[in-house]
């Protein structure tokens, strides 16, 4: 029996076709109008997305799935960490040369979709099904009423502990959702007792992200709907001090983390603990090679503050120059949507944000996990911020950035922020 997909696309086919024949244009049918899609024609397309080995074994095994589906679609997939997927695509973006299709990111949506880079995905709607989204998470990837991409999962930002190195220590797990002084002090404690074999964690003020719910326990956000920053000076420089004790010999040193990277520290088994996303639990078990990980609510600034969102900012997008929009589209609709993705990603990309693909995942293991994680911490979610602005991805790097030099020591906390605030005087205008 043909495949929701299959029908698609035979059906965008035979429109066409009737369109040429009645003397019609066709605009608006399809990503370049007059045109007619071969679903036969062999065609080849690039796909970029930042992640480590387990997603790239991942994609491969989705990427066989798609084949066995259209054959003559060739797929040459390419990764790299995050900070270097984005310099790659700034440079790529630049010249109008972007992968057919690649991850994307909320952060970037204003600054790529303004620049016309994408994609407007209602040019191949043939070839994309829609219907399985909810409107909220549909609008994670539009902008001014046009959709430029598509989520492939929402997560919640959480606490990681690996529970195999506390057990080896006889130490125990901390508690979810305490304040951020009594985790440093666990953190410390951990690395005391073990001399830093693993150390306690990371030095999570160099996450934006840690400071958004900071400011968000507070009833502000990192950006107005204006587009203008949500924060002052000062607050910014509350925050990065506080993790000066931290920094002194509590958490992993930098130097030490730029040793293993593109690995963190959480996933080389070098600290204890980290804060990430939580669509990251199947990679950091695979990674670390631990057999245990917990998930916990991370520090709160202020008890009873719905500080945490649901974050779709895990995106799918099409390159506006591609010269293959509906292979681009097909291969989009089944990352985002079809089962086998479900089956094969599970939660690692997050949340399946499709009821197609959450049809097709099984919740077990390790995405029951993540998934009784989200309803565990209903009472903290709170609405989504405002849409981020144009480079906000950038201002994320540079956030991350300046909270290394913090650690190596290059930079003082006021040139850091000083720093900041200058980037962002000249990223927003």
């Amino acid at each position: 029996m043909p495949s929701r997909r299959t029908l698609l696309a035979v059906g965008a086919l035979t429109a066409s076709a009737a369109l040429i024949l009645a003397g019609c244009s066709g605009s608006g049918e399809s990503a370049d109008p007059g045109k007619t899609f071969d679903p036969d024609e062999k065609v080849t397309i690039d796909f970029a997305f930042w992640g480590n080995d387990d997603r790239a074994s991942r994609y491969n095994d989705l990427i066989a799935a798609f084949n066995e589906e259209y054959p003559n679609i060739t797929v040459n997939p390419s990764f790299s960490d995050y900070p270097s997927f984005w310099e790659k695509r700034q440079t790529e973006a630049a010249g109008g040369n972007l992968p057919d299709v690649f991850q994307f990111s909320d952060s970037y949506l204003r600054q790529y979709a303004q620049s016309n880079n994408l994609l407007d995905l209602d040019t191949v709607s043939d070839y994309i099904d829609t219907t399985t989204f909810e409107d909220s998470l549909l609008g994670t990837g539009a902008l001014d009423g046009v959709q430029y991409s598509l989520p492939t999962g929402y997560s919640l930002w959480a606490n990681f502990v690996n529970d195999d190195l506390l057990a080896a220590a006889g130490i125990e797990a901390p508690e979810g959702g305490t304040s951020a002084e009594d985790f440093d002090d666990w953190m410390a404690s951990v690395t005391e007792a073990t001399g830093g074999k693993p150390y306690g964690g990371t030095d999570y003020t160099q996450r934006i992200q840690n400071f958004e719910l900071v400011l968000r326990a507070k009833g502000e956000n990192l950006y107005t709907d204006d587009g203008e920053l949500g924060f002052t000076e000062d607050e910014l420089s509350d925050f990065w001090h506080s993790g000066d004790a931290i920094r002194d010999g509590v958490v992993i040193p930098q130097q030490s983390l730029e040793e293993l990277s593109p690995k963190s520290g959480f996933g080389a088994g070098a600290t204890a603990s980290e804060m990430s996303w939580s669509n990251f639990l199947g990679g950091y078990l695979a990674d670390s090679g631990a057999s245990s990980i917990s998930m916990i609510a991370p520090p709160i600034a202020k008890k009873g503050a719905k500080d945490l969102y649901r974050q779709a900012g895990l995106q799918v997008a099409i390159s506006a120059n591609t010269e293959h929009p509906e292979a681009a589209a097909l291969f989009l609709d089944f990352v985002v949507n079809s089962a086998e993705a479900g089956e094969i990603f599970g939660t690692t990309l997050g949340y399946p944000a499709s009821s197609s693909k959450l049809a097709g995942t099984t919740l077990e293991g390790v995405d029951k996990q993540v998934a009784d994680y989200i309803d565990a911490q209903a009472d903290r979610i709170g609405d989504a911020p405002p849409v981020p602005v144009a480079g906000y991805g950038s201002l994320e790097q540079k956030f991350w950035d300046l909270g290394k030099e913090l650690g190596l020591g290059t930079l003082s906390v006021d040139d850091a922020v000083s720093q900041f605030f200058s980037e962002a005087d000249t990223v927003l205008g």
